[in-house]
């Protein structure tokens, strides 16, 4: 039986588009400037604009091409040019386009060379040539973009200029009377699914099948054709066979099996093998990768092989298995998007060694410029290397996690890399320690876990036991390879007079067999299920019974949507606490993501019959772990291993399409190249109702109905679309996109601190406050200070070290000590943009020194003036706060002089911390403290008051030069003053602080002749030792280790001299550097024969605050206090 499946293959084909891309003879060539100002290097290395020759058909209503993207992403590098002496092999990669819906579509890319006939191609090449070796005899080379090795530049011409064949620079040179130049050209399909392998054997087998002599074979349009129309995609548990091209023209057609996975029974569809990635990267940088991708990192991938990019990014996006990544990817970032680089989001993006967007440092190696590292994974494929985020914390159950991967590897006989280099030490208490290559923060203890392994442990790798199958991953050892170790067996052995031993004697293993294409692929299937099942299978033991933590709502679908941003969907704080200590670190920073957030949603749906697939599949994971628990199991807090088979490999067909026919009645007898245009008439898409001369064929009995097309799984709302064009306006609403987003994400950050610290708006109406654990209030202030330090990377200019933000404050901090003309200029440390704010802030504060003397002078005169008639009216205005409101009445006066409340004061005492060593840990640590005072909208406010030193740092476009959302990103901030955070205090509890005492004594008995002494204890477990309290004085300072908040006070005397007795009143103590001031009331004697007669008193902390601004300073705001009226208008609002 044959039916037609026009109506299938015009809704879900195989693939939509067949694109030509390459040089445009008729435009000649033309330089890509929108890949960076090249002239610096030879013209065999710089990159040309390239064209979309052809593309069938013309458009699909259901998937319109995008011409811009599709050029950029099939030749990501630019049109390159290269001689005989290069390597000419075509090469292949892969690409993914993320449309407005959040869906993707899948492009597959062939680039091959071509010789370039046209002599005026030839001749423009020769002259480029001709000038740039004119410039580097004369030393004229753009002296921003030549690569400096220190030395002078010679007049002559270079010495690697000696063409010596096929080496050095010679290979860059091209010589029109003897070279033959060869253009790189691209052909490519465009596809709604990503099959990989059949993709890229129809395009390698078309390129080589193309008639290049006469004789037999196909015209390109027959093969086009039938992949175009005739070959539709297989419904959900379906095989389908198809035909691709052969490797050579004379040969017949090459049958090919695709199938379409069926969930929820099994995982959604995967063509990139995971063998590659692992044989790669290795187990260890994986599971590292991994861990920055599901906390929502910063993650850069670079490789001198476009589809290793691309390879790793979709394999390690798979894992993520139920969840799924919705912010910015990129894997390959073609050279004219480099500005994607500077977006302030969560982002995966690929990036080619031999990018423009590397610089030249002083040693002539190249690095990337970002914005900032605080958030950064930047993973190098080739090499492999891995730099991780600081603070990242551990992933549960890390080391069983990784021997079980491990041993599925074995069991798959898969190659790893000689050394998994880690640029981590081991975890400690949730986190992981970094070496010398990675900055280190204080809150990071030191130190490292390495185990030791004995022969015992190597004898077993072979044996069956998922957990101790394979040999244990330290992640501070480089794992030796498998026949090293069996080696060393062999020789301690050989050690003992035992001769006749061997490798295989020791540990037999099963050589591994040589596997065809068909083969090696059902194997990669089979390793891809059981890889992705144990990865499945960590989020199911992980979330087991998330779903009692899901808070469903009660109104109606539109209402929940509606409202859907300010609601709280999950109880994260219960199953927090329902998690055991060491896993909360990473829990509390994934339980905010959007992609958990995004999941949650999903579930919700599901109420209302709109079911999601990866949710699907995870749910049905679950209630199989369930039913093999039973109800006593599911309390189990251990480590469980994934208990399945991987099936998969070879399927039995169900569906067949038939073998293409020749679509050209008189073909050309050969072609000398690819040709630029196919024949558009043998390409037109066929008519609704076709007849075909090729059809689908039912196999075995197989029941065939025509069904839609499954629905493509969308990614989560990654908002709207980043254009790929590269015209200015396209970037500046780019740029507007992050700015929007940006603001956005910092009103709904501070929104959901407000409404964790204080409960939810119905307890904030009726004074309720809700208390949150440490864990879960530190990932908050965590996910605060990646927030800010992502709005002081965008748009920034210059990058002078890791984080934006500490540059942005010790610029302003050198700038303030500038002003004083009294101190000289460091010429060394001032950029030529902040040496010219620094002469503008001295001619302006030259300029106010006369109106100021004389503005102090008229007021000192009114004052004077005014000191008769009272100051009732002035008290009174004191008392108000900046919000309109009263301040407490019953707040008792404190004696103690205020500190300082400007930023300054506190970057010095950041920078007093000895524990610190990282720009990045200073910044967190500045951002902290500043929040523990109330004072981060204050401080950020007058760090951005300085335009002069803005416009110098910052681009136009950036989001601190946008007045107002600038205001709008100050104003939310500030609502977080509604709320006493200790994120400072109890963050640093290592760090020594300095404490001011003031003893204030009864006027009845103020002299004591005694030995005076006091210890202080805290919230922190630390208690002073007896604190000798100088004579003759009731004031003075102590340096002891952070206290936290402190408790309790005791003080007494040793009751010696003529007259000990001492009345006590009361003792403040404060710490000096957040302010925070505690009062001890006592109002008794201490001394025998008075009162108890006792010579020692422990007193309580009584009401703890902060100090207002003192009087004397006008210049100093008092503190914000906000009404509940006004915090509830600002959360809404």
């Amino acid at each position: 039986m044959t039916m037609s499946a026009s109506d299938l293959s015009l809704s879900c084909r195989f693939a939509d588009y067949f694109v030509i891309c390459g040089l445009d003879f008729d435009s000649g060539l033309e330089t890509d400037t929108l890949s960076g100002d090249n002239l610096h290097i030879s013209p065999l290395d710089r990159s040309y604009k390239g064209k979309v020759l052809a593309h069938y058909p013309d458009n699909i209503n259901s998937n319109p091409f995008d011409e811009h993207a599709v050029c950029m992403l099939c030749l990501p590098a630019g049109l390159q040019f290269k001689t005989q002496k290069h390597s000419l092999e075509p090469k292949f990669h892969s690409f993914v386009v993320t449309k407005e819906n959040a869906s993707r579509y899948y492009g597959f890319s062939l680039i091959f060379y071509e010789e370039v006939r046209n002599r005026n191609i030839c001749s423009a090449m020769h002259t480029l040539q001709a000038m740039y070796i004119t410039e580097l005899s004369s030393g004229q080379t753009p002296p921003g973009n030549r690569k400096s090795n220190g030395k002078e530049s010679s007049r002559s011409l270079p010495r690697s200029f000696k063409l010596a064949p096929h080496t050095g620079a010679a290979l860059t040179y091209y010589d029109i009377t003897k070279d033959k130049l060869y253009v790189a050209k691209s052909i490519a399909l465009i596809c709604q699914y990503p099959y990989v392998r059949v993709a890229q054997l129809f395009l390698e087998n078309l390129f080589r099948s193309l008639p290049r002599q006469p004789g037999p074979g196909l015209s390109p349009e027959s093969y086009v054709y039938n992949l175009l129309y005739e070959v539709p995609v297989p419904l959900p548990g379906q095989a389908l066979r198809l035909y691709v091209p052969p490797a050579e023209p004379h040969l017949n057609p090459i049958p090919v099996v695709i199938r379409m996975p069926n969930p929820p029974d099994e995982l959604p569809l995967l063509d990139y093998p995971l063998r590659l990635m692992f044989e790669t990267l290795g187990v260890d940088c994986v599971v590292q990768l991994f861990t920055c991708v599901l906390l929502e990192q910063q993650v850069l991938l670079r490789s001198s092989d476009f589809n290793k990019l691309m390879l790793v990014a979709e394999c390690i996006v798979s894992l993520l298995l139920p969840f799924s990544w919705a912010h910015v990817y990129v894997p390959i970032l073609p050279a004219p998007l480099h500005h994607f680089l500077d977006a302030p989001v969560p982002f995966v993006m690929g990036l080619h060694m031999d990018s423009g967007s590397h610089n030249y440092g002083s040693n002539g190696s190249r690095h990337i410029v970002l914005g900032t590292e605080a958030g950064l994974c930047l993973v190098d494929i080739d090499k492999p290397d891995i730099q991780l985020p600081e603070e990242l914390p551990i992933l549960p159950h890390r080391t069983p996690f990784v021997e079980e991967v491990n041993h599925i590897l074995d069991k798959h006989q898969i190659q790893r890399p000689e050394t998994e280099p880690v640029k981590l030490g081991g975890p400690i208490n949730g986190a992981y320690k970094p070496m010398s290559d990675m900055s280190t923060s204080c809150t990071l203890p030191s130190g490292g876990l390495r185990r030791k392994h004995s022969l015992h442990d190597v004898l077993e790798w072979e044996e069956g036991r998922p957990l101790t199958g394979s040999p244990p991953a330290s992640p501070t050892r480089r794992a030796p390879r498998r026949m090293d170790a069996l080696q060393r067996i062999v020789d301690i052995v050989k050690r003992v007079n035992i001769d006749d031993v061997d490798a295989d004697t020791v540990m037999p293993t099963a050589k591994k067999k040589i596997l065809n294409d068909e083969e090696q692929y059902n194997e990669d299937v089979r390793f891809n299920i059981a890889v992705r099942e144990t990865f499945l299978n960590r989020f199911v033991h992980m979330f087991l019974m998330y779903e009692n933590f899901v808070i469903m709502p009660d109104q109606d679908r539109d209402s929940w949507l509606s409202a859907r941003e300010s609601m709280v969907n999950f109880d994260k704080a219960s199953f927090l606490s329902d998690q055991p200590q060491r896993h909360r670190p990473f829990l509390s920073r994934f339980l905010e993501t959007q992609m958990f957030a995004t999941l949650i949603d999903n579930k919700i749906m599901a109420n209302w019959g709109e079911y999601d697939a990866n949710l699907q599949v995870f749910e049905h994971r679950i209630k199989t772990v369930r039913g093999r628990l039973g109800e006593g199991g599911l309390a189990a807090r251990g480590y469980s291993v994934w208990a399945g088979a991987a099936g998969g490999g070879a399927w039995p067909c169900e569906v067949e399409v038939g073998a293409p026919g020749e679509r050209l009645p008189h073909r050309a007898a050969y072609y000398r190249a690819f040709p630029a245009r196919l024949d558009a008439a043998a390409l037109a898409p066929p008519p609704h109702p076709d007849r075909r001369t090729n059809s689908l064929k039912r196999i075995k009995n197989a029941k065939w109905q025509v069904k839609d097309c499954p629905p493509e799984l969308l990614l989560g709302d990654i908002g709207r679309r980043l254009s790929t064009e590269v015209t200015p306006a396209a970037i500046a609403q780019n740029n507007r996109t992050f700015v929007e987003k940006l603001l956005k994400e910092c009103k709904s950050k501070t929104k959901r601190m407000l409404l964790e610290k204080m409960g939810t708006e119905e307890d904030l109406s009726l004074g309720c406050e809700v208390s949150i654990t440490g864990v879960e209030e530190n990932t908050m202030i965590a996910s605060l200070c990646d927030l800010l330090e992502r709005l002081w990377s965008h748009g920034l200019q210059h990058k002078m070290g890791k984080s934006a933000l500490w540059m942005h404050l010790t610029n302003y901090q050198e700038l303030e000590q500038c002003s004083n003309s009294t101190k000289p200029i460091d010429p060394n440390y001032l950029t030529p943009a902040l040496a010219w704010c620094v002469l503008r802030k001295r001619l302006d504060y030259l300029s106010s020194v006369g109106p100021e003397v004389e503005a102090k002078q008229s007021s000192s005169a009114n004052r004077s003036r005014d000191s008769s008639r009272g100051g009732s009216r002035d008290s009174s205005r004191d008392r108000l706060s900046n919000s309109g409101t009263l301040e407490r009445k019953s707040q008792p006066p404190n004696p103690l002089r205020p500190l300082p409340e400007n930023l300054t004061f506190d970057m010095r005492n950041v920078q007093a911390m000895t524990d610190i060593k990282t720009e990045i840990g200073y910044a967190r640590a500045w951002v902290r403290l500043s929040l523990e005072k109330k004072l981060l909208s204050k401080h950020l406010r007058e760090l951005l008051s300085d335009t002069t030193l803005l416009r110098s740092q910052y681009k136009r476009t950036a989001f601190l030069r946008c007045e107002e959302e600038r205001e709008q990103f100050l104003y939310h901030l500030l609502t977080l003053n509604a709320v006493d955070y200790h994120c400072f205090t109890n963050t640093y509890p290592t760090t020594k602080l300095p404490y001011r005492v003031l003893i204030v004594p009864s006027r009845k008995a103020s002299q004591t002749t005694a030995n005076c002494w006091l210890s202080i204890s805290g919230a922190n477990g630390e208690s002073t030792p007896k604190i000798p309290i100088p004579r003759n004085t009731n004031e003075f300072v102590f340096h002891h280790k952070n206290l936290g908040v402190l408790s309790t006070l005791r003080i007494g005397h040793d009751n010696s001299g003529l007259s000990p007795r001492w009345l006590l009143d009361q003792v403040f103590v404060r710490n000096e550097v957040t302010g925070h001031t505690y009062t001890f009331l006592c109002n008794r004697w201490l001394g025998t024969g008075v009162d108890d007669g006792s010579t020692e008193r422990v007193m309580v902390a009584g009401e703890r605050a902060r100090p207002p601004a003192h009087p004397a300073h006008p210049a100093q705001s008092p503190t914000t206090h906000l009404s509940t009226s006004t915090i509830q208008h600002m959360i809404v609002f």
